[in-house]
């Protein structure tokens, strides 16, 4: 007979798997899962491989490790576990070791020897690659983070605006909310969330809570929002005002000495991306070709390309991506691209296809010189291209070579960077140019709203009904872009009998429709709800955003002025001394390999006894060389094109985060940009470098021959 505890356990057992629900991520209810779903509907990239590979294998992770690795998902609002977040990591190193054996033994059946080398670098790149995933909550938190600052300054104001006429945190925080952009107008929603999921007693309470998560990261926000807290207990009216607007610029001021320390301290980690990204790489680049020969085929052009199209980029990012840690919240642009209507364009497969039939065909025409190396097509693969037809690209070929080692195979090599850069620019070019069109557009259009807001506060202040006060301001601001919405709010109001609100946020002909602007639109809301209090609260209310929106844009100013120096140093590297010093490498290669093969032709005329004169040095220096096991140049310019590709993008999107903070739109734009600026300037240098390099060795040569 079973004992009392044996039944206590079995149905204790039975009772918890009932309750439990293998669906819900441990620690993660299924209320803020549908809370997560309902204001986050796509899960993002790291979050579906985390519930799909992380359930591979089970682990267990040290309370301290958890707590540290639970603290970025949930500021994330990633909805997954630690031990998730680190079996993805584990299975994604078992990967990358098994496909780097696997290429080893590879390399071992065929060619008979251990590539000690290549499986070094491939277990530095596995080990990169999984330091990334194992920290890429943090990053995703600090993305988080970056987004919600950028909308720090206006939560605040529209938080002040709102309580200078109606006293009432609660109702501000929502009226916030629904206002504002990306991630911070989400973690405005949780607030009410864990009121009603009984978390917390009182708005303030989870508002308080919210608050800490900021401390260290922002702490002029906290203290904004404790000023905003502190107004509601004043008791005269004056006095409060006075601490709603102190709170304002507080944030302000906070903002604007952050950027001005982040700009002074970024400076030395951007030079080291500089000299350890850039000129390090480059200046190694141009000694390989020797060194491969010196080191008797220990160096294959595998192991540069596993080395520089790999571990290098992923040692820049990891340098850069510091820098973009400490970037302080506060200052950027931020926008919705859900509310653009060419949004369906940003995320349409279409414009990767139109890109990809470009860029193929060039791609091709690059790797011909390797496709006949190995045997691609019916010609023999030690052929010259002299020998099949295009005698002015004098090309050689050396023993099972990775590619030809002569001028005509490099030149046409450049067709495979160029056909990279293609691929990318295109795509990107046709899934941004519109939106950042409508973007500037906007810019341009909030510019001159900030003008027409004062006037029309300035007609409320008069006394002039709010129907009337936007034809009044229609006729003094003809010719500007606020003209045409103004205007089209009072035909809605004057021809079609709308209402205020009907007028600006109808569903069908509401003018907010035609401008699709967060400034105008939540100026707008603040007119409608505070003309229910009076005409003179209402002028109050448009004025003060107007002269609040100018102290915002006179402070972005002021931090785009201390950061031109750097984001100038930062683009002028990443799109004129790369691409040129990397042109100038790749002719160096093409130079030092066309003097090896020309002594090394010298040697076998004088071992097959011809009267040179005396050239037995010559045979005494090609006896430390090994020509044979030289890395092609057209081989190394193809590593170093997709290098600089690679450099342009972490370049870019360094740039654009430390600008403007995290934009997605920005970034593949910007990138579009640079990389059809830094290719072609590469690509012209390296042709020239290498003819010119090649010429003069040449001639340098000749005379011995």
């Amino acid at each position: 007979m079973p004992s009392t505890r044996d039944v206590l356990k079995k149905y204790a057992a039975k009772i918890e798997s009932e309750m439990s629900d293998s669906s819900s991520p441990q620690g993660f209810s299924k209320e803020y899962l549908q809370f997560k779903d309902e204001n986050i509907p796509e899960i993002n990239r790291y979050e579906r491989w985390a519930k799909t590979l992380g359930t591979i294998i089970s682990l267990k992770v040290s309370e301290k490790d958890s707590l540290k690795m639970q603290k970025f998902l949930k500021e994330a609002h990633v909805s997954i576990t630690p031990s998730q977040a680190l079996a993805l990591s584990i299975t994604t190193l078992i990967g990358a070791l098994v496909l780097v054996l696997a290429i080893a033994l590879s390399i071992f059946f065929i060619g008979g020897s251990f590539p000690f080398l290549f499986t070094f670098l491939g277990i530095l790149a596995s080990l990169s690659l999984f330091y990334y995933v194992y920290t890429e909550p943090q990053r995703l938190a600090n993305s988080w983070k970056l987004k919600a600052s950028a909308q720090m300054v206006p939560a605040v104001l529209y938080v002040v605006v709102y309580m200078k006429h109606t006293s009432n945190l609660e109702r501000a925080i929502a009226f916030a909310s629904e206002h504002l952009e990306g991630p911070l107008a989400l973690d405005f929603k949780k607030i009410f969330y864990d009121v009603e999921v009984a978390k917390f007693s009182s708005i303030k309470q989870s508002f308080n809570a919210y608050l800490d998560r900021w401390k260290e990261y922002s702490p002029e926000f906290v203290e904004s929002f404790h000023l905003i807290e502190s107004s509601l207990y004043e008791p005269t009216e004056a006095r409060r005002i006075q601490i709603l607007e102190k709170a304002l610029q507080v944030i302000l001021d906070g903002v604007y000495e952050n950027m001005l320390k982040y700009s002074r301290e970024i400076r030395a980690p951007l030079t080291n991306v500089y000299m350890l990204g850039i000129i390090l790489p480059t200046l190694t680049l141009a000694l390989l070709p020797l060194a491969a020969t010196l080191l008797q085929g220990i160096i294959a052009w595998y192991h540069v390309m596993l080395f520089f199209n790999i571990l290098v980029p992923i040692y820049v990012w990891y340098l850069s991506s510091q820098v973009l840690l400490k970037r302080p919240g506060g200052y950027g642009d931020a926008s919705i691209l859900e509310k653009n209507p060419d949004y369906p364009l940003f995320i349409s497969r279409k414009p990767w296809i139109i890109s990809s039939l470009i860029a193929l065909p060039i791609l091709i025409i690059g790797l011909i010189p390797i496709m006949i190396q190995f045997g691609f097509f019916p010609i023999e693969s030690t052929l010259t291209l002299g020998e099949i037809g295009l005698p002015f690209l004098t090309n050689q070929s050396i023993g099972e070579l990775f590619g030809p080692v002569g001028l005509g195979g490099l030149l046409l090599s450049l067709c495979v960077p160029l056909s990279i850069a293609l691929f990318f620019a295109i795509a990107y070019r046709k899934k941004t140019k519109k939106l950042i069109v409508a973007r500037d557009d906007t810019k341009e259009l909030e510019k001159e709203f900030t003008n027409s807001l004062f006037q029309l506060g300035n007609r409320l202040g008069d006394g002039i009904p709010a129907e009337i006060a936007f034809a009044k301001v229609a006729e003094s601001t003809q010719g500007q872009k606020t003209q045409a919405f103004l205007s089209l709010v009072n035909q809605n109001i004057q021809q079609l009998g709308m209402s205020l609100d009907r007028a600006i946020f109808d569903k069908k002909r509401g003018a907010i429709l035609f401008f699709p602007s967060s400034l105008i639109s939540t100026s707008m809301r603040i007119l409608v709800e505070s003309t229910k209090k009076g005409l003179r609260i209402a002028a109050q209310s448009l004025m003060s955003i107007s002269e609040y929106v100018k102290n915002i844009e006179k402070i972005n100013q002021r931090l785009r002025d201390l950061l031109a120096e750097i984001t100038s140093d930062m683009r002028s590297n990443m799109t004129f001394l790369a691409p040129l010093l990397a042109g100038i490498v790749v002719g160096l290669a093409s130079m030092i390999t066309s003097i090896l093969l020309k002594m090394e032709s010298l040697q076998k005329v004088v071992l097959a006894g011809g009267e040179l004169g005396d050239l037995s040095y010559v045979s005494k220096i090609l006896n430390i060389f090994s020509v044979e096991a030289i890395i092609a140049p057209a081989a190394m310019q193809m590593i170093v094109g997709i290098y600089i590709i690679e450099l342009v993008y972490i370049l870019t999107v360094t740039l654009v985060t430390v600008n403007s903070g995290k934009d997605i739109l920005k970034e593949k734009y910007e990138f579009s940009r640079n990389l059809m600026t830094a290719l072609p300037l590469y690509l012209i240098a390296a042709a020239l470098a290498s003819i010119a390099l090649t010429i003069l060795s040449s001639l340098a040569l000749g005379g011995l021959a």
